[in-house]
């Protein structure tokens, strides 16, 4: 399924926009994801270990409630183990499905599998590997094969932006004997097409394993998210065969990648990715601002004017009449 990272919405002067915030889920459910994720990464950090987090947790999660269907609801967990364990209660007491377990560099590998264990305690929990300049860091692949050991791990989100780190993912949930069990979301924001399309013939201790990515955790797919509903579509007739889904994705593959360095500021370190995500969303009347938590997170030299370029270059990528025909009734 498509998993949009839910994004914080704030007023001028930096409060929680509510009106605005239940729009971006009602958007998010209407588009056709299958799920949100919340105080992840592009929900900005800066809101766990404040009073702000339980709010934000429980407005998607009442906001999703509006609708027939079941949304899986993933939250994020952050910190130490007790504070990671405590952000899953909070979770779990507002009706959320599972935990999106972000890494913690004052741990070591084992002391980061102590600590899923425990979270796993009260919810499923999916595995996390960020990439390191927006706070990750490297994990061997025994790593992996042991958190995919972990009977509470159900899912894994791969975001190192690293072809090598990725497939370290790939074989550690191959050796754990879990591959049919762990469901694999890409967070590649640069590789995401290729990553739905493709199918991992994994080879551990002379055993030949296929894996795909299941579908797709992604800050990228905060927005454009009736055209990432679709491509996910496109990519698993491409994984069963469809020749002419496969040519058509590998060429979007690039344009999408594109259009995510410029949104996500790859050129600066990804420093502007956040206000990246929130100006697209300003210019299709989702957001009223660019605001972040932070007054000094902000677009980086020259982003807005690739932001520009990629908007004109790839209309095919965005939602725009989507987004206009249900903005009234999600704002209402």
């Amino acid at each position: 399924m498509v998993i949009p990272a839910h994004p914080l919405a704030l007023t001028e002067d930096r409060k929680l926009d509510e009106r605005r915030q239940r729009a971006l889920t009602r958007y998010y459910v209407e588009a056709g994801a299958g799920g949100l994720a919340v105080g992840v990464h592009t929900t900005q950090f800066a809101i766990h270990g404040t009073g702000l987090l339980a709010p934000v947790l429980e407005l998607a999660a009442h906001t999703a409630g509006e609708f027939e269907r079941e949304v899986v609801l993933v939250a994020g967990a952050t910190g130490p183990t007790a504070q990671a364990v405590a952000e899953a209660e909070l979770a779990k007491s507002l009706g959320y499905h599972m935990v999106l377990l972000s890494p913690y560099r004052d741990l070591d590998e084992q002391g980061l599998i102590e600590r899923a264990r425990a979270v796993g305690e009260v919810l499923p929990v999916i595995g996390f590997y960020l990439q390191p300049a927006v706070g990750g860091r490297p994990l061997s692949r025994n790593f992996w094969t042991s958190l995919a050991s972990v009977e509470s791990v159900v899912g894994v989100k791969v975001a190192p932006f690293d072809r090598y780190r990725t497939l370290d993912v790939l074989h550690g949930v191959v050796r754990a004997g879990r591959a049919g069990e762990v469901a694999l979301y890409t967070g590649n924001d640069d590789h995401i097409l290729a990553d739905l399309i493709t199918t991992h013939r994994v080879v551990v201790d002379g055993r030949e394993v296929d894996v795909e990515f299941v579908g797709g955790l992604l800050g990228q797919w905060a927005v454009w998210v009736r055209r990432a509903v679709e491509l996910l579509a496109e990519a698993e007739l491409a994984r069963g065969g469809d020749d002419a889904a496969v040519r058509r994705l590998l060429t979007l593959d690039g344009h999408l990648t594109d259009a995510n360095a410029a949104i996500f500021d790859s050129a600066n370190g990804f420093h502007g990715c956040i206000p990246g995500i929130h100006e697209v969303l300003r210019r299709q009347g989702l957001l009223e601002g660019r605001w972040c938590l932070d007054p000094e997170e902000e677009l980086s030299p020259g982003q807005l004017a690739e932001i520009d370029r990629i908007w004109d270059a790839y209309p095919w990528l965005r939602d725009d009449e989507f987004v206009m025909s249900g903005l009234d009734r999600w704002l209402s």
